[in-house]
């Protein structure tokens, strides 16, 4: 009876109608046959739901929601399976993904095979062997990992020369804030033994203190890498950036984001967007100290066009913890290569230019997302935001801290206060748990990275997002990690931070939808929301924690269409390619990417 009122008052109540009225709207589909976790604490499961027009109709027991079908309407009987809200992207850069899946894979297990340099140049060797990535003469590869490497170090430059030496060979760390050139990368890019570190980057050198070894970090890498990406033609960044949905819709996202967009690909994606609606919804962040031209209508909107918005802007304060660049206040245990003890990272900027960035998103109204590994770095963020507070008064700026790994418990606590949203990372629970706990943070201070149980101490809520491509955009492996925080090795990485399995779903579903502000169309099912949905092989809240990453997406809903099936994919988990035709077309664009680097100088 309670689901049989439910289900029949939210239909009258969403179309306006009577629900016992002949003129009631039928259902374009029908769910039934498997669980249906609504994330809605008021109405937690369900036996059904239909659909009309790409909204969620109404929700209660099969037999009052089949009330609603007619000839036209499409059942599916889920078979056991299990329908929850679509997954939304706490943060992440589906744009840049379709980069990770266009070069060679570096990635170690259980994402990628590469275990040591000689697998690592092997991978390089067995990629470039393929004719459709030969036409433009450079060796490109994404996602290795110094800590994941048997030799627990960066390959050299003359490593890479022995993969090609006299052509460029660019590898882009896991991390995405260093990358690796070969000799013939580095006279390319202009690098010799008289370049000058550049403010908030580091060219690693060799013995003698003046040859570049090839490893890049932050902006001597980024200055490097954006030229020759800005010279893609648009046909080119369109193939990247459908590529990158792709991917994201077989790992179940309905929502993407874009957190550090160029210009140039803020103008690709929106005119992917004005020339077709887009398989996702995508939010695009640019980059607030290089992209400010487009941070304003009419890419700056509420609503999606399309599927496409401008949601607000993106800084940059610091680097990446795995990549020893993130600032700290206290010092690395094992500093990278080159660096004394001592060593605690550095800053992006100066704390007058992030109070300048933090301001300005203030006194425009745009939603800052900022990017804090190191709690030094979360510290300037927490002054500037402060500063900024005491002269605009706090509104509902909706600042998000992204990753916020290395928060203390009393940067926590001024998240609270100054209503800052943490976007945390506990994926690196699992895949750098161990090189946090061994070689960057040490046990105790590794215990606390991501420290989403504090927050929920606090009575706060937050996101969990996979980053990518630092990751791939896998939601079921950022759910495993929030849940369990064990690392690859089966250590337990701060099992005190740990949260329930409701509580990581909801990190990715209705607490992301509040994120982005957007909680009143999406993020649960309900009544007059989007049929942005998900099926699952079995209940992420039923199954054992440790067993989440196992369970597979079936299938990705967006407004009511199927976006992305299992049973007919032909896409593999290192790759975003549907077919060999499409892969060849974009490991060909990855190859003209890179082969700008003929031109930079």
């Amino acid at each position: 009876m309670k689901h049989s009122l439910i289900a029949l008052s939210m239909a009258a109540a969403a179309f306006g109608a009577q629900a016992t009225s002949p003129t009631k709207p039928m259902a374009d589909l029908i769910y039934f046959g498997g669980d249906i976790v609504t994330v809605n604490d008021a109405l937690p499961e369900v036996e059904a739901l239909a659909v009309k027009n790409g909204k969620i109709l109404a929700l209660g027991s099969k037999a009052d929601v089949m009330r609603l079908q007619s000839p036209d309407t499409e059942v599916v009987d889920l078979g056991g399976k299990t329908l929850i809200p679509g997954f939304m992207d706490g943060h992440g850069h589906v744009f840049n993904t379709g980069i990770q899946a266009l070069a060679a894979n570096l990635l170690a297990p259980p994402d990628g095979e590469v275990t040591d340099i000689a697998s690592l140049q092997q991978t390089l060797k067995d990629w470039y062997a393929k004719a459709e990535n030969q036409q433009h003469g450079v060796v490109l590869g994404f996602g290795y990992d110094d800590s994941q490497l048997k030799e627990k170090r960066h390959p050299t430059r003359q490593e890479l020369d022995a993969v090609a030496k006299d052509m460029p060979v660019l590898i882009i760390h896991q991390s995405g804030h260093l990358a690796t050139f070969n000799t013939k990368a580095l006279e390319l890019a202009g690098f010799s033994p008289d370049s000058k570190d550049p403010e908030g980057g580091k060219i690693r050198r060799e013995a003698d203190g003046k040859t570049p070894n090839g490893v890049l970090e932050e902006i001597a890498f980024f200055g490097a890498l954006m030229p020759m990406f800005a010279k893609l033609k648009p046909e080119e960044n369109e193939v990247i950036f459908k590529a990158g949905m792709d991917l994201y819709a077989s790992y179940g996202y309905t929502t993407a984001q874009e957190g550090r967009a160029s210009t140039s690909a803020v103008e690709t994606m929106y005119k992917v967007a004005k020339d077709g609606k887009l398989k996702l919804d995508v939010a695009v962040y640019p980059d607030i100290q290089v992209a400010q031209s487009v941070i304003k209508p009419p890419y700056l909107s509420d609503v999606y066009m399309n599927g496409f918005r401008v949601a607000g802007a993106k800084l940059n304060l610091d680097g990446s913890p795995q990549g020893k660049t993130a600032w700290l206040t206290e010092p690395y245990l094992v500093p990278p290569e080159g660096q004394q003890p001592g060593y605690k990272g550095y800053a992006s900027m100066s704390d007058d230019d992030a109070a300048k960035y933090v301001e300005l998103a203030q006194a425009n109204g745009w939603q800052l997302l900022t990017h804090v590994n190191g709690d030094a770095a979360i510290d300037q963020l927490i002054k500037a935001v402060a500063a900024s507070e005491k002269k605009h008064g706090k509104a509902d700026r909706g600042f998000v801290a992204i990753h916020a790994q290395t928060a203390r418990k009393d940067q926590v606590e001024s998240f609270n206060r100054l209503g800052i949203f943490p976007s945390f990372f506990p994926m690196h629970t699992f895949y750098w748990g161990d090189w946090h706990s061994d070689s960057v943070l040490g046990k105790e201070r590794a215990s606390h990275i991501s420290p989403t149980g504090w927050a929920r101490q606090l009575g706060m809520i937050f996101t969990s997002h996979h980053d990518a491509p630092v990751a791939l955009p896998d939601s079921m492996r950022v759910y495993y990690a929030t849940v369990n925080r064990i690392s690859r090795t089966g250590r337990e990485i701060g099992p005190d931070q740990r949260v329930t399995p409701l509580e990581g779903l909801k990190a990715q579903t209705l607490w992301a939808a509040t994120q982005y502000r957007e909680e009143k169309s999406k993020g649960s099912l309900e009544v007059g929301k989007n049929a942005d949905m998900v099926v699952l092989s079995a209940n992420p809240l039923k199954v054992k924690p440790e067993t989440i990453a196992d369970i597979k997406v079936e299938q990705t809903i967006k407004d009511g269409v199927t976006v992305y099936s299992r049973a007919t994919a032909t896409h593999t988990a290192a790759s975003g390619c549907a077919g060999s035709d499409k892969c060849a077309k974009v490991a060909a664009v990855a190859m003209a990417g890179a082969g700008m680097l003929h031109h930079m100088h």
